[in-house]
């Protein structure tokens, strides 16, 4: 899986002032971030709120998004949820060979065991057709993967071929970093914690704010994977307030500011989530309109 080195990034879904899906939007999107130099994209993750999509929705972004990437770029679609039963039988029933892979996140709400993760995702595995990327995000699950766990299901499973890790601790990522194998990719799910995850020796990142900055984005992470800490440190810190403004309201409404400000797509989220305010997108505005003349 050569496919998930370097930077993907968790594609928005936007949205028309009546809350429907906006297809041109999305069309436009993905062409910005291929064009700006991105490696894979994944499609119907948290940021492209998911949740709030019925299953008519979803087919309609996976189709829009599949048209439009004609075949350029790997794409990692998200299936996953709090019941083992419903996410196995989703990933079992999924046939398309447009997705090289899937990303699932741990069950969130029931707060499972180890164990009770170890068995999901074991599930999991034993239906799929497809490689499995796991999705660590504490903050939003309510549970933490331990390394143990995830090491555990490395081994245990070919299939299970990498992690998204949004822990925020860089001392656990570390430790799944020193005890895999070769070929598992450790895959940063923070913006902040990108560049120090490759520079430990993971694979890259799976970003939100590199769908907005998709040539800096990538190239800081690609000067990462060559070694190169100073101009990689020199880009990241050209970034940073941008990473902290997008998540300071919740996400997506920070990223799809940039995206309303780089007149892409409008700045709509479906409840329960709203947009940004005032304030906030001026202030993204203004930290996003250097990037704009290199971006569009």
């Amino acid at each position: 899986m050569k496919q998930l080195i370097g930077t993907g990034v968790a594609l928005v879904t936007p949205f028309n002032e009546d809350f429907s899906i906006d297809t041109e939007a999305l069309i436009r999107i993905v062409n910005y971030c291929i064009d700006g130099g991105v490696d894979y994209l994944v499609v119907l993750g948290t940021t492209g709120e998911s949740v709030t999509l019925n299953k008519a929705e979803k087919m309609l972004v996976m189709d829009t998004i599949v048209k439009a990437n004609a075949g350029r770029l790997p794409l990692v679609l998200g299936i996953g949820g709090n019941s083992t039963y419903r996410v196995a039988h989703e990933v079992q029933a999924f046939q398309s060979d447009d997705f090289d892979a899937i990303l699932s996140v741990s069950p969130y709400y029931n707060k499972p065991t180890q164990e009770g993760i170890y068995q999901h995702f074991k599930a999991i595995s034993e239906v799929s057709k497809k490689p499995i990327i796991l999705y660590n995000v504490p903050s939003r699950t309510g549970s933490n993967m331990l390394p143990s766990t995830v090491l555990r299901l490395a081994n245990d499973f070919e299939n299970i071929v990498g992690i998204k890790e949004a822990c925020g601790d860089m001392v656990q990522i570390k430790e799944i970093i020193a005890g895999k194998a070769a070929d598992f990719h450790v895959i940063s799910g923070d913006d902040s914690t990108a560049l120090e995850t490759v520079l430990e020796g993971g694979s890259g990142v799976i970003s939100v704010i590199g769908q907005g900055l998709p040539s800096e984005f990538s190239q800081m992470i690609c000067l990462g994977l060559e070694g190169n800490k100073t101009e990689a440190l020199q880009l990241q810190d050209s970034m940073l307030l941008g990473m902290d403004l997008i998540f300071e309201e919740g996400n997506p409404a920070g990223i799809k500011s940039i995206f309303e400000t780089l007149g892409l797509s409008k700045a709509v989220v479906r409840l329960p989530l709203v947009e940004a305010t005032a304030t906030l997108k001026h202030r993204i505005a203004t930290f996003a309109k250097p990037f704009i003349k290199l971006e569009v």
